[in-house]
């Protein structure tokens, strides 16, 4: 997956419909198995929840995915990345955590993020050094370096 081919552009109010549909097809599966609710208003506050840091991600101009990342004075944050199932697999997730990763190790800053222990984008974390520091019932914390 060529980075270059990955853009990004600020989510506004207009994008709601496609983020709901893309937070469907893409979180309902993991949130039913960990024994969670999957409605449209839970939906809704997730998508709502740290707005401002949210950015549609673009590939080659098209629409695939989500990306909420927050810059903290001690760590960057992952709070979001959903990407469309029909382009899962492609190297696009890893590509834009690789880019985070690096930004973090040029400010010398650890990654956070949390993830449903039965998202298998777990696996993906794992590979790119991710730690697991903790987890509750549904979750694992993870960390980068």
């Amino acid at each position: 997956m060529e980075q270059t081919s990955i853009t990004y552009k600020k989510a506004s109010e207009a994008d709601i419909p496609y983020l709901l549909q893309l937070r469907e097809q893409t979180m309902t599966e993991h949130l039913v198995s960990s024994g969670l609710e999957a409605t449209t208003e839970n939906n809704l506050q997730r998508i709502h929840y740290h707005f401002d840091d949210a950015k549609i991600i673009l590939l080659n101009a098209t629409p695939v995915g989500l990306l909420k990342v927050a810059e903290h004075i001690d760590a960057i944050e992952i709070i979001q990345i959903q990407i469309a199932p029909e382009f899962q697999g492609k190297g696009i997730g890893k590509a834009i955590i690789s880019q985070i990763l690096s930004n973090a190790n040029s400010k010398n800053l650890p990654v956070t993020l949390s993830v449903l222990k039965t998202n298998k984008a777990l696996n993906l974390y794992l590979s790119l050094d991710f730690v697991i520091l903790d987890e509750n019932t549904h979750s694992y914390i993870m960390r980068y370096k």
